[in-house]
């Protein structure tokens, strides 16, 4: 399947895409990269190949939520530019 240059302005026009003249020609060359791989891929025989949601298998990469010792107050609002009441002090970013 071949795609023209009226296709690529309709399209462009729909997607809200500016595409100069100069670079109609490179524009057209990749989707037409595009659409000739996508028949290419149209062609295997996937009989019998269960889908699946990723390439590679994906594994839990948080580490065990363990209770430790946090931060002590202190040391946490030593460098706070402002504190008020043992917080630290932001001007207000929400208006009433």
């Amino acid at each position: 399947m071949k795609i023209d240059r009226e296709e690529i302005k309709k399209i462009a026009l729909l997607s809200r895409l500016e595409i100069s003249e100069e670079n109609m020609g490179t524009v057209e060359k990749a989707l037409n990269d595009v659409l000739s791989y996508v028949a290419e891929l149209e062609e295997l025989d996937l009989e019998g190949v269960e889908p699946m949601a990723h390439a590679v298998p994906l594994h839990n990469v948080f580490r065990k939520d363990e209770v430790i010792p946090s931060l002590p107050h202190e040391l946490a609002m030593q460098n706070a530019p402002e504190e008020e009441d043992g917080y630290f002090k932001v001007p207000r970013v929400i208006q009433e």
